[in-house]
């Protein structure tokens, strides 16, 4: 897969050197830079900016993409061994995924479920995550309730994010295993699921607004549940 964009191109040249297959060039680089590149020892490519449109898929590349490794779905047995979760139930948008993995990377969260769909665009995430999502183990689970199901058994208590929740910042203490759940801005997390959770929280808002962004409120309940 190709990823793109300056910020991605060094995140991965300095953390993750041996994805790179292949770098291409759409601009000049200084020097300095370019000696780093070289030191990597993959194939570098010269593209013109039609080559690196195409490439790209018409994203903004700024000059800089890289051809990966394909990425690997994180097994669900692996998650099943940390402390804290973050399910995303029915979520789809791309932007918002790769902000909360950013978030959640940044802020202790142990590995990302992507519930209730079938597939989700990883060069997006990846791109839109500026790169976390190489560094933070991200499952793909079709079935929410099953999920619960697999997570309780091994000692996990559920939280989840609705406006019938108790203040997420009223809350002294949290269990040792927990996994948070988190809905779409337009559906939320289903009745069904919500019910089969061990407790229901939320952010309240001092003005009279509908709600956040979940890419927001996703980073506010991390850093109080961290």
């Amino acid at each position: 897969m190709v990823i793109y964009g300056k910020q991605i191109f060094l995140y991965t040249l300095k953390r993750h050197p041996l994805l790179i297959e292949e770098i291409y060039l759409a601009k000049e680089v200084d020097k300095k830079l370019f000696n780093d590149i070289t030191k990597l020892n993959k194939k570098i490519i010269r593209v013109d900016a039609k080559k690196a449109q195409a490439l790209a898929k018409g994203g903004n590349h700024q000059g800089f993409l890289i051809r990966i490794k394909e990425f690997d779905f994180a097994p669900i047995n692996a998650l099943k061994k940390s402390d804290f979760l973050l399910v995303l139930v029915g979520i789809t948008d791309v932007g918002n995924i790769g902000s909360i993995v950013r978030s959640a990377y940044a802020l202790g969260v142990d590995g990302i479920v992507v519930s209730g769909i079938n597939k989700i665009n990883l060069e997006a995430v990846i791109r839109t995550s500026s790169g976390a999502a190489l560094d933070m183990p991200i499952t793909l689970y079709k079935d929410t309730k099953s999920l619960l199901n697999e997570l309780s058994q091994v000692g996990f208590k559920s939280y989840v994010a609705d406006i019938r929740g108790e203040d997420i910042a009223t809350i002294k203490a949290f269990a040792p295993k927990r996994v948070l759940l988190l809905g779409s801005e337009g559906e939320g997390v289903p009745k069904g699921i919500i019910n089969r959770c061990d407790n229901i929280v939320k952010i309240p808002m001092e003005r009279d607004f509908d709600s956040l962004n979940v890419s927001a409120a996703a980073a506010i309940f991390c850093d109080r549940m961290r």
